[in-house]
């Protein structure tokens, strides 16, 4: 019975996104299932998917990281900064994915050696990488000449059909994999899951707990920055107020997804799939002309039913012990 629980925990998301998906599929109009949708839906995703890999990872660990949406917006200014440089389009992506990384580094090294809550830290980082983002960009956007970065999440052009997905898209899809095999099968994968399951009983174990925090949130920003990346190749442009509350979408993919915000839990299969669920809504309320606000309250109420369930499971688990 235990087995059956929690492979029907599991597939839990899975089951939302088809009775989503079924439901618009049944009320909304022809346009929404057609291939040409399919392919937005997934390109729309891509973006938060990518940003929520490396929030599950940190969630897995018993974190939180609200910076996570300045960084994207800094991504994407200081790729358009050195693209309108003159640097070529790889080593300004490069150079993008960097600062994201360096400002996961200071989160983890903040988050341990101050020993103050991650949502406090990552709250504060939140408003100094925004702020640093409109400092360099001048409180505006930064035109960047066109280049190959910004073919990433564009529709597929008639005779480049035979890749089935956008670039941006397989990316994701990759790091997913990436991710799961790296929480699976490696050791760091093990530390991070006992680190956010009994970070007392992991240090006990010898596992170096600050270390793999560290690590955590510093892997986690670059998945932000892939992820400012790509949403540099949406816009074309660096705008140091794009992605404003993505970290709420991305902590509720994790969280919708079947990760627990008390930390131990979660899975890269799930956390897709709860970016898939909010990218469905969003697109199926917009094909039915239906306003914003209704989007807005229909995926708060799924994130609030998903804390629910993950509150109640812990109080079943923790009444079977």
């Amino acid at each position: 019975m235990k087995k059956i629980s929690i492979l029907l925990n599991s597939l839990a998301p899975f089951f939302g996104l088809s009775a989503i998906y079924l439901l618009f599929m049944a009320i909304g109009p022809e346009s929404f299932s057609s291939p040409h949708n399919l392919e937005t839906i997934l390109r729309q995703t891509a973006i938060v998917g990518t940003a929520a890999l490396g929030m599950t990872l940190v969630i897995i660990a018993g974190g939180i990281d609200l910076s996570v949406g300045s960084m994207i917006a800094l991504v994407t200014v200081v790729i358009a900064a050195f693209l309108q440089a003159g640097i070529s389009p790889l080593l300004s992506a490069a150079a993008g994915v960097g600062a994201g990384v360096l400002c996961g580094l200071v989160n983890g090294l903040l988050v341990t050696r101050l020993r103050v809550v991650p949502f406090i830290v990552t709250l504060g980082t939140m408003l100094i990488i925004r702020g640093s983002a409109k400092g360099i960009a001048h409180e505006q956007k930064i035109d960047a000449p066109l280049s190959w970065l910004n073919t990433l999440l564009a529709a597929l052009a008639p005779d480049a059909l035979w890749q089935l997905l956008p670039a941006g898209v397989w990316i994701t899809l990759l790091l997913a994999v990436t991710v799961a095999l790296l929480l699976r099968y490696t050791k760091l994968g093990k530390h991070i899951i006992a680190v956010g399951s009994n970070e007392q009983t992991a240090l006990l174990c010898g596992v170096p707990v600050d270390r793999i925090k560290v690590i955590v949130y510093t892997m986690s920003a670059g998945f932000a920055g892939v992820a400012g990346l790509m949403q540099f190749s949406r816009l074309t442009v660096g705008d140091p107020t794009v992605a404003i509350g993505l970290e709420l979408d991305v902590i509720a993919a994790v969280v919708i997804g079947g990760g627990s915000l008390s930390g131990g839990e979660g899975s890269v299969a799930g956390t897709i799939a709860g970016a898939l669920i909010m990218t469905t809504i969003r697109s199926g309320c917009s094909q039915m002309g239906l306003p914003n606000w209704v989007q807005e309250i229909i995926t708060g109420a799924i994130i609030v039913i998903a804390v629910s369930l993950d509150r109640l499971r812990h109080r079943r688990r923790e009444s079977e012990q």
